[in-house]
């Protein structure tokens, strides 16, 4: 017995070494740097100045700050609302038993295997350019005048559109992996008893993907809270009001960027530690909402 207890310890060490290394003080570090006047992230500890919670309320107080919250939550709110709808009803059409199914499903889960750069390149470029975008080609041959879809005005929504496009399918193969554990005698039972499509949809799938539903929140909610790679290549110049999230707002504090002055570690420490409250907050709400201890196969 003690001879597998050392094997087991040898076995975990490394692991829970990189754990603690990699994951676990950096963690422990933010946090404490987020209650210090800090001006670089490579500054020495003795040099931290102690803010208490004053860097809580510089952030709160900073009018791009607040833009960023806003921005992250409509991402959250209406992107999570129509990815996660559309993604649902793909994975239903495509449980369904339709021809094609697996050219369907690998054609629009296609957008997650491209680089996000390129995806992102790709709508920037040649679908909401104003000359020779595939959009304003379309309004053109309507007889509409061009639209600028990257003004400062849409700029928001065209980003949106774009992330979501690229986000449907790996939702999709989710919803479609819990989909297809549940039993196909339950529908079979419903299907005799006269249920029809609609009502086995709300009476047995929904209720059974309270886990996988519960998960895809808290992807949903981890994927708008670390907004970064879109934003930048929809605004790669300067940060712009329109498109600013809480991770520019933190990397142009932290990093310098426009309208900073000042660079603040200790800021942008405090601005991670909220996303993370508010990623945690997300998740055990969703455990409250979605319990699945009633539920049986």
């Amino acid at each position: 017995m003690r001879k597998n207890r050392t094997l087991i310890f040898f076995f975990m060490a490394p692991t829970v070494l990189c754990l603690l290394l990699m994951y676990v003080y950096p963690v422990c570090r933010t946090v404490l740097m987020s209650f210090f006047r800090v001006e670089s992230l490579t500054a020495s500890t003795d040099t931290w100045t102690f803010n208490g919670v004053d860097n809580y309320i510089k952030i709160f107080h900073n009018a791009s700050f607040k833009t960023s919250m806003s921005n992250m939550m409509l991402i959250w709110l209406v992107g999570g609302v129509i990815t996660l709808s559309i993604s649902m009803l793909m994975a239903v059409i495509l449980t369904s038993g339709i021809r094609g199914k697996k050219f369907f499903r690998a054609a629009i889960y296609l957008p997650n295997i491209i680089s996000a750069v390129a995806l992102a390149t790709m709508w920037v470029q040649y679908i909401f350019n104003y000359d020779y975008g595939l959009l304003n080609q379309l309004v053109t041959l309507l007889g509409f005048d061009k639209i600028r879809w990257l003004g400062t005005d849409g700029k928001l929504w065209a980003m949106l559109a774009a992330f979501t496009f690229g986000s449907v399918g790996y939702y999709m193969l989710i919803y479609i992996s819990g989909i297809e554990g549940i039993p196909r005698d339950m529908y079979e039972a419903a299907t005799l008893d006269g249920a029809s499509k609609p009502a086995q949809f709300f009476q047995i799938t929904l209720p059974l993907l309270k886990g996988i539903i519960k998960t895809s929140i808290t992807f949903w909610s981890i994927n708008a809270a670390t907004f970064f790679l879109w934003s930048k290549m929809f605004s790669p110049v300067q940060t712009e009001g329109s498109t600013v999230v809480p991770v520019i707002y933190l990397y142009d504090t932290v990093f310098g960027g426009k309208g900073v002055i000042e660079r603040d570690a200790g800021a942008g420490a405090a601005v991670g530690v909220v996303l993370a409250v508010i990623i945690v907050a997300v998740y055990f709400v969703m455990n409250r909402l979605l319990k699945e201890e009633d539920l049986e196969y």
